[in-house]
């Protein structure tokens, strides 16, 4: 028998354009004030905590925790690549349901450069070397970044495969804007039009469009998760819980299928959610919100196939029937996603956790999907790790 997993309290801070950014550990420190203060607990009852992030060095998780409170607990920094702040979470709803604490944070933080990733280590192994060689082999372009070929090697794939069209993307990214007008935490909160991602500039010409990418951004975000035994000693009413999770690797037919779909973690999301679908007794079907992750609107549509909202393929008639906004079947990335919210690597999926708890309790104002009782959290990193995490309404 596992505990009850309930989120408490969740704080996120309005996402920035490097340069326009707190310190981490101000951001940090400011979304677990709000966790804390949204939960009704104090720092002292928090017994571990788990600090997502990318790009810092180590313990930078207590230089930011230190600043709400220096209680003795356990602080583990997490480092997993996009999927960080998720698996921050992961840990913390392990610690939670398997009895070995109470109240556990989960935290994430991302204090970005601007321009395009790169690494700060070039004397050895880069962890995605075996990456590189399928993506060079099967799409070429050495000359852009990691995340920006692989993608779009991804989406022309697609294309090739199943015939969708650059078009789609572009609709996918222009959705995401209307969602991110309704959010006041979004980085970019002005709707455009499909036409506008397709007059963008080109990085891929026919493949990738710059509006089609995410953009750097900082931010933090984080959650407060409890048993249902701690909960009831204080007092709590929590209103959501987590029903089931799943953290995946890759399988060897990353490096095998010679496909770029194969690469950007498809498999990674397909096994995780058919995971949290079986331990949970939920249908696909019965998703009423999505938060998933759109690095690049390319991502957006092979993730509708991944996690079961659609058949492989089919990914293009789901986005053009409407099923992926309010009236469809599921309403995907009602906070803008990462294409409009932003994406400080670390803080995502916490974010996205943010995100979803509202929109189980009711409280997420304008961007309410009505009667949201279910919810889906995808969130991956390359090389690779994904975090699938299914919520339910406790009321």
């Amino acid at each position: 028998m596992q505990n009850e997993v309930l989120v408490a309290g969740v704080g996120m801070t309005p996402f920035k354009k490097p340069g326009d950014n707190l310190p981490y550990p101000e951001m940090a420190s400011q979304s677990i004030y709000q966790a804390l203060q949204d939960a009704g607990l104090a720092y002292a009852d928090v017994q571990e905590v788990y600090a997502g992030y990318v790009m810092g060095d180590s313990t930078c998780g207590q230089r930011a925790a230190y600043d709400v409170g220096m209680t003795g607990i356990p602080i583990v920094n997490v480092n997993n690549n996009c999927a960080s702040g998720s698996t921050a979470l992961y840990l913390a709803r392990k610690a939670v349901a398997s009895g070995a604490a109470d109240c556990v944070l989960a935290v994430g933080f991302e204090q970005m450069p601007r321009g395009a990733l790169q690494s700060p280590w070039n004397d050895r192994t880069d962890p995605l070397e075996r990456f590189d060689k399928v993506v060079d082999e099967v799409f070429g372009h050495p000359e852009l970044t990691s995340a920006i070929r692989y993608f779009a090697a991804a989406g022309k794939e697609h294309m090739e495969r199943y015939g969708t069209a650059l078009e789609t993307f572009a609709k996918i990214r222009a959705k995401a804007s209307r969602h991110a007008s309704r959010n006041p935490l979004a980085l970019f909160r002005r709707e455009i039009t499909p036409e506008e991602v397709l007059s963008a500039p080109a990085i891929v010409p026919g493949v990738l469009t710059r509006l089609m990418a995410c953009p750097p951004t900082c931010g933090a975000a984080a959650a407060l998760l409890v048993s249902r035994d701690f909960a009831e000693k204080h007092g709590l009413d929590p209103h959501v819980r987590i029903l089931a999770q799943a953290l995946t690797t890759d399988r060897p037919n990353v490096f095998e299928d010679q496909s770029a779909i194969s690469v950007v973690g498809y498999g990674m999301s397909r096994d995780a959610a058919r995971q949290v679908y079986e331990t949970s007794g939920i249908d696909p079907k019965d998703v009423d919100v999505c938060e998933l992750h759109d690095c690049f609107a390319q991502n957006e549509l092979l993730s509708y196939e991944a996690l079961g909202f659609c058949a492989e393929g089919e990914g293009e008639a789901f986005a053009l029937a409407g099923n992926n906004t309010y009236g469809g079947a599921v309403v995907v990335n009602p906070s803008g996603g990462l294409l409009s919210k932003g994406h400080p690597l670390g803080a995502t999926g916490l974010a996205q956790c943010y995100e979803l708890t509202h929109q189980l309790r009711g409280t997420a104002e304008a961007r309410q999907v009505e009667n949201a009782r279910i919810a889906l959290q995808h969130n991956g990193g390359l090389g690779g790790a994904t975090v699938v995490t299914l919520f339910g309404r406790t009321y």
